[in-house]
């Protein structure tokens, strides 16, 4: 399967004639194969969860106030107490060599040079070193606790010594999704794209069955259905590093990972891709929030497409947000150029939106900055 179509990358004439990240999918959508397409676009069953997770957003409202001075706009921001310049976060998306040959190490010196910090996938198709030894901003590291647990602490450990400062722990995926685009393309990994972080580890070799989803096959194999949260306890005892638990939706959950040590939580419900009909991520924030009761971080992640959502999101909790799509969009049409266009594009609409709402700054965004419909 190629990786995409005999295409060159979008210009940077076209990557600046791009008005949102949607504009940057459209271009993605021409380049890559129609399953390569599907496996980022897609989400589980009917993608009810996917599409409610925009949904959401429609919503809730922003209230503006009049009259502020906001000729100066402050977006910065911290993360576990790293600066980061804008609320604005790269999620962890596995293969990114599928849209791009420079993969995660374009989409890791594109969030440096933004300022913010990346989440590195534990599927990614350059290893966690590889991506360490380019970036020029702060990472994470996204971990899964696979059935053999001295795998994922020998990716806890590599990604300590490696410099990245937190590990998020994905909890949400004790088995993959049934994701049906997937399964009508036959999705398998092109060939050359591999899981860099397991090369020479013979005990996670892809197992490619004859039909459906290969993808599915092999990475259920990678994952625990066994997991409970004795996991966190078991994580923190492996490493210095402070985890964030990922794949929260309910309040009790998030009661139940502030317990067991978790420095952070995000709520996300996979982008859709596992449980259809799940509760939209920003429905699901102010009860994750209330729980916490601002004992850790919360950040939120799905759906965020536009500066108005991150407004949003802020308003109703979060620290900041988590964006992967729009990354993968930009990745596909631009290469590290692309990835930098989806990041702009997002901080110039954030800033906008909050002088057209009158604050000037995260910390003027409020409960009373949005309203539901």
């Amino acid at each position: 399967m190629a990786t995409r179509k005999t295409k060159r990358s979008a210009t940077p004439a076209a990557l600046a004639a791009c008005a949102c990240v949607q504009d940057l999918e459209a271009i993605a959508k021409r380049r890559l194969t129609k399953a390569v397409y599907d496996y980022f676009a897609g989400g589980a069953e009917d993608e009810r969860t996917l599409i409610g997770n925009r949904e959401a957003f429609h919503k809730v409202f922003i209230r503006p106030r009049a009259l502020v001075d906001v000729s100066r706009i402050d977006i910065a921001t911290t993360a576990l107490g790293t600066p980061i310049t804008m609320p604005v976060m790269v999620a962890p998306t596995a293969y990114q060599r599928m849209a791009h040959r420079d993969g995660e190490l374009a989409t890791a010196r594109a969030a440096g040079e933004a300022g913010t910090l990346m989440v590195a996938s534990t599927i990614a198709t350059y290893s966690l070193e590889e991506i360490a030894k380019v970036a020029t901003g702060p990472l994470w590291f996204q971990l899964y606790v696979q059935p053999d647990r001295s795998i994922s602490r020998d990716l806890a450990r590599r990604a300590e010594a490696a410099g990245y400062r937190a590990l998020c722990l994905t909890v949400d995926t004790p088995q993959l999704g049934q994701r049906e685009r997937d399964v009508h393309n036959q999705f398998a990994l092109p060939p050359g794209i591999r899981m860099m972080n397991f090369e020479g580890n013979r005990s996670v070799m892809p197992r490619t069955p004859a039909g459906g989803s290969a993808f599915a096959a092999y990475a259920s194999s990678l994952l625990d259905p066994t997991l409970t949260w004795d996991a966190i306890a078991w994580l923190r005892s492996e490493t210095k590093l402070p985890i964030v638990v990922k794949g929260i939706i309910s309040g009790e959950d998030a009661a139940l990972a502030v317990q067991a040590g978790a420095a952070a939580v995000v709520v996300s419900n996979h982008g859709g891709r596992q449980l259809d009909a799940c509760e939209p991520t920003l429905a699901a924030l102010p009860n994750v929030v209330e729980a916490v009761a601002g004992r850790v971080e919360v950040y939120l992640d799905g759906g965020v497409r536009r500066g108005t959502d991150i407004i949003k999101a802020i308003a109703l909790g979060a620290r900041a947000v988590l964006v992967g799509r729009p990354v993968v969009w930009g990745l596909a049409a631009g290469g590290k150029a692309g990835v930098q266009r989806a990041l702009e594009m997002l901080r110039a609409e954030l800033v906008l939106a909050m002088t057209l709402a009158g604050c000037p700054s995260l910390r003027s965004i409020g409960p009373g900055t949005v309203v539901r419909a």
